[in-house]
């Protein structure tokens, strides 16, 4: 997959105040190191709960254009407060770890939802001029409770653009697969295992779509520049079978297969068929369209319509990951 930046990008991120929520995270990091290096914003602030962490992600990128506000998205006052002034958000800030949000179901409904809200209500009355989410394929038919509140959010984010009023902001979301090499995934998990000599595997058939951290913010920053609000963009990614990435990984190693964890799919779906008639492909990427009132009819220019049944599954997948791309991969982690 190909997606990178552009002069258009550049111009339209340069002397922008950025906020991300969860900015401490992989992704927020991430994104961080890009805008900075080739985007010239005015400042971007970093808003999240972790006082070591901001203080480490400070010592490490030394730029006086960085902001640290620590706070929780639960928090409506302080979302508000540092809010203000701001031009575009992305809202990474979510409890992502499936079993902890299978055991702490309320927990993950503050801050996912809840949350999700704050972000939404505060970006409105402080006339953000985009807002951006971050989503996963685990929201598609969620059998778990972190899919299911990353769906609320989706929902709450494309219907946030009904009630802009004379604010004029854009909310959207970015919905893709597993990154590798972010935390708790499973290539940590297979490098570390590789000490212990036996690789640990749920099921021998399990699929995954998969995309690099890199690939998914200069994602995010693309679909930043085109969107218009309402739609949900999910980028044309790869598949690949866990046990196939086991034996990539740690070749010849011993395996135990111990099931799949509660809420884990065999397979995932980025868009189903339902969502597909109301979609368009694009050379790298889809965009899902609102089915409400509110949406445009200005579209997204270059699109065509999706093939009747069509589905975007891990499992059907027309593009696979082979073993030298993972291992490129694997090497820049």
């Amino acid at each position: 997959m190909v997606i990178n930046g552009g002069k258009q990008l550049q111009s339209f991120l340069k002397d922008k105040v950025i906020l991300v929520t969860g900015g401490t995270g992989s992704f927020g990091q991430k994104f961080t190191r890009i805008v900075l290096n080739e985007h010239q914003p005015k400042a971007i602030r970093i808003y999240s709960r972790g006082e070591l962490l901001q203080y480490e992600m400070n010592l490490k990128f030394n730029d006086p254009r960085l902001r640290f506000f620590i706070g929780d998205v639960r928090d409506r006052e302080r979302v508000y407060r540092a809010m203000n002034g701001v031009d575009v958000v992305v809202h990474a800030a979510a409890l992502k770890q499936v079993p902890t949000a299978e055991y702490n179901p309320i927990e993950a409904i503050r801050t996912n939802i809840d949350g999700s809200v704050n972000v939404i209500d505060a970006a409105i009355d402080n006339g953000v001029q985009r807002i951006i989410a971050v989503s996963t394929d685990k929201a598609v038919h969620p059998v778990n409770l972190y899919g299911a509140t990353k769906l609320v959010m989706e929902r709450l984010f494309i219907q946030a653009n009904v009630y802009t009023g004379a604010h004029k902001s854009r909310f959207s979301c970015v919905r893709y697969g597993n990154v590798v090499g972010s935390r708790g995934s499973v290539v940590p998990l297979f490098l570390q295992q590789i000490n212990n000599g036996v690789i640990t595997i749920t099921d021998e058939s399990m699929t995954r779509f998969w995309i690099t951290l890199e690939q998914g913010v200069r994602f995010v920053i693309d679909c930043l520049e085109r969107m218009l609000g309402g739609e949900v963009f999910v980028p044309k990614i790869p598949s690949m079978k866990v046990s196939d990435m086991a034996d990539t990984i740690a070749p010849g190693l011993e395996r135990k297969i111990i099931g799949i964890r509660p809420g884990e799919k065999i397979n995932e779906t980025l868009i189903t068929e339902d969502e597909a008639r109301h979609a368009q492909e694009f050379a790298n990427y889809y965009v899902i369209e609102p089915e409400f009132s509110f949406w445009r009819e200005e579209t997204l220019p270059g699109g065509k319509v999706l093939p009747e049944g069509f589905k975007y599954a891990s499992n059907t997948n027309d593009r696979w990951l082979n073993k030298d791309e993972l291992n490129t991969m694997v090497k820049e982690l």
